[in-house]
């Protein structure tokens, strides 16, 4: 029986295949897949045949998997095998679908055996900095049956959404977010406005900004440890922010999608209160307990800015956890920012998402209504 794949599916997974990860004739790539995205996974597959490219398709069954987690083989599942091991050393490229498919399930497993799932972590990210391995995490598989129910949306919208915003031009997105950067270069006040009666200002810290196209950033040094892989679809600048600089209000226009506990945690409806620095009140119309017990364990500096995001993606619209990357949108968080390079070391981080907001850096707009100028 034929699985012709959907045409955005297909135009999505070829944009991905030549324009992001570049891949070349002969080339080796590994696709990494669960059950739930194994159809997109061999259009990977057909893709990267089709460019001359040799495709190693690694399926991992859901169910002989979760058998094993009954089983408490967690610690046999962080042992990847040897010949998974010399696929990726001699591997390119590689492409990685997240799961399992029961995301509610895996909410419900114990941290500790979860981690044990995971041991080949550190070594994998080793041989893949050793390598030069260029990759992508697609972010279409966090589209399951349980997070469409927890988030209450509608399964095709999301997942249209995604590969719609996959068909973006990481080259449009690079130049628009080097404009950005350069505006933003130096220890420079930001200032954000939106009619919703946000008015906030806060100031860059003495750190160059880092621009995510999608593209991934093997063995560049100005990029973190494991950025030889990028998250699709993709498009944001990120710059960290001076943790003494900040005053005025910031509400949200979006909802803000916490990956940092279990279950996922939606914020509706923030405020975050500034003054003299610091956080001084935050309120949500939806989550506000969850984030108040949370903030309320975290180490100094949860009541500090963080990172400012605006996103460069032109085809992202209205996506639920990839809020970021809609263009002229912006993340402002609170806490831990040392991965770009700030001094915040808080275990905490947590963020408000605005969208059609104006930023003016030292008075000039850089962003308008959500278009960057």
């Amino acid at each position: 029986m034929s699985r012709s794949p959907p045409d955005l599916e297909r135009a999505a997974i070829r944009n991905i295949v030549t324009k992001y990860l570049r891949v070349q004739p002969d080339e080796n790539v590994i696709v990494d897949t669960w059950a739930h995205t194994l159809r997109m996974a061999s259009t990977v597959v057909d893709e990267v045949r089709r460019v001359g490219g040799r495709a190693f398709l690694a399926y991992e069954d859901d169910d002989a998997w979760w058998r094993a987690v009954d089983r408490r083989q967690t610690e046999l599942l962080g042992r990847l095998s040897d010949p998974y091991w010399s696929a990726l050393e001699s591997a390119d490229a590689y492409v990685m679908f997240w799961g399992p498919g029961d995301s509610a399930r895996v909410d419900r497993v114990p941290e500790q055996r979860m981690g044990e799932t995971t041991a080949w972590f550190d070594r994998w990210y080793r041989t893949a900095r050793s390598t030069g391995l260029r990759g992508i995490r697609m972010d279409v598989g966090f589209v399951t049956d349980s997070r469409v129910r927890h988030w209450g949306l509608r399964e095709k919208d999301w997942m249209d959404g995604l590969l719609r915003a996959c068909l973006a031009d990481p080259k449009d997105m690079a130049q628009s977010g080097k404009r950005l950067a350069g505006a933003l270069r130096g220890k420079k006040r930001i200032r954000i406005t939106h009619p919703n009666g946000t008015d906030l200002e806060v100031a860059a810290a003495s750190r160059p900004a880092r621009i995510f196209d999608g593209t991934p950033h093997p063995r560049n040094k100005a990029f973190g440890d494991f950025d030889m892989l990028s998250n699709l679809p993709g498009g944001e600048l990120r710059i960290a922010l001076d943790a003494k600089t900040a005053e005025g209000r910031i509400v949200a226009t979006a909802p803000s999608y916490d990956l940092t506990w279990y279950p996922w945690q939606t914020y509706r409806g923030g405020v975050f209160e500034f003054s003299g620095g610091k956080l001084v009140s935050f309120s949500f119309e939806e989550g506000g307990a969850e984030f108040a017990r949370h903030y309320a364990q975290a180490t100094a500096g949860k009541d500090r800015t963080g990172l400012l995001s605006i996103g460069l993606n032109p085809r992202a619209k209205d996506l639920a956890y990839a809020d970021s990357i809609e263009r002229g949108s912006l993340q402002l968080s609170v806490g831990a920012n040392t991965w770009l390079g700030g001094a915040n070391r808080s275990n905490f981080c947590a963020w408000i998402s605005t969208g059609g907001s104006e930023i003016r850096v030292e008075g000039t707009p850089i962003v308008r209504a959500g278009r960057i100028l």
